[in-house]
């Protein structure tokens, strides 16, 4: 299956509540995302709120092109270096 988002929901300042196409769930904070030359300019807020889901990429987009891979914000998710460490999965 390729992985992709299907939900992402704003939480707070960089926080984002991502549903991912297998049922996972949870917030990943992408603060550490953003450095570079296409990113660092997200750390606006104003921009950074500007966020959508891009459904053909299956992912958050931005309107300078910015994109995150959706397996690395799993990556991110899972692996427990985001704020809040609450992933669920709505699998049974």
């Amino acid at each position: 299956m390729i992985l992709k988002i299907t939900h992402i929901e704003h939480v707070q300042t960089y926080l984002l509540k991502l549903t991912f196409n297998n049922g996972t769930t949870g917030i990943v904070d992408v603060i550490q995302s953003l450095w570079g030359e296409v990113f660092e300019p997200l750390r606006n807020l104003e921009l950074f709120n500007q966020f959508r889901l891009d459904p053909e990429l299956g992912t958050i987009a931005w309107p300078n092109g910015a994109d995150l891979a959706p397996e690395y914000l799993y990556q991110l998710m899972i692996s427990g270096h985001s704020a809040d460490c609450n992933t669920y999965s709505d699998e049974t």
